[in-house]
């Protein structure tokens, strides 16, 4: 009898990840994860600034010393 317990059991597991997948998302979470998004492209669009300001004073910096 353990052995047909053991077989009921994945079948079991199976239902409660099928039921899980068919719910709706959590609008909770949904507002979460845009909320951190956005969060995300604010400080990228930070980084890129900073990148393209040390980008051009190097240029300028190797400009001046390669014109010496």
């Amino acid at each position: 009898m353990p052995s047909s317990e053991q077989k009921q059991a994945p079948e079991e597991r199976e239902d409660v990840q099928e039921e899980a997948a068919e719910q709706e998302p959590n609008q909770d979470v949904m507002e979460e994860g845009e909320s951190l998004k956005e969060d995300i492209d604010k400080l990228l669009d930070e980084i890129d600034e900073i990148l393209e300001e040390d980008s051009e004073e190097f240029v300028e910096n190797y400009i001046q010393r390669g014109g010496e």
